[in-house]
C-alpha cells in the first residue's frame, strides 16, 4: 500500500510505488530520499542522510535494510524532514 501525503499547498510525497500512474496526479519530480547499500565487511546500511536522517545499521541483509528504510520514511515523511 503506497501513502500518499498532500500537504497545505497540494503538493503530494510518497514512498514511490507502482500502485498508482503518479504522473495522473500532475507533475512528477522523483528523488532518492536515501541510500541502501553494503560496508566493507558485507554488512547493510540504510543512509537516510538525503531525508535529512542518520545512517540505519548494520543489517545483516539487504532485505532488513530496506525494511528499516521504509519504516523510517513512513514515520518521517510527513513531519518535514526532507522536504
Amino acid at each position: 500500500m503506497m501513502d500518499l501525503i498532500i500537504d497545505p499547498g497540494g503538493v503530494a510525497t510518497c514512498i514511490y510505488g507502482e500502485e498508482i500512474e503518479l504522473f495522473t496526479l500532475g507533475t512528477v519530480s522523483i528523488r532518492r530520499a536515501s541510500n541502501v547499500e553494503p560496508d566493507d565487511t558485507g554488512n547493510w546500511w540504510a543512509d537516510m542522510a538525503p531525508s535529512g536522517g542518520a545512517m540505519l545499521g548494520p543489517f545483516a541483509r539487504r532485505s532488513e535494510a530496506l525494511v528499516a528504510e521504509a519504516q523510517w520514511l513512513s514515520t518521517y515523511l510527513g513531519r518535514g524532514h526532507g522536504s
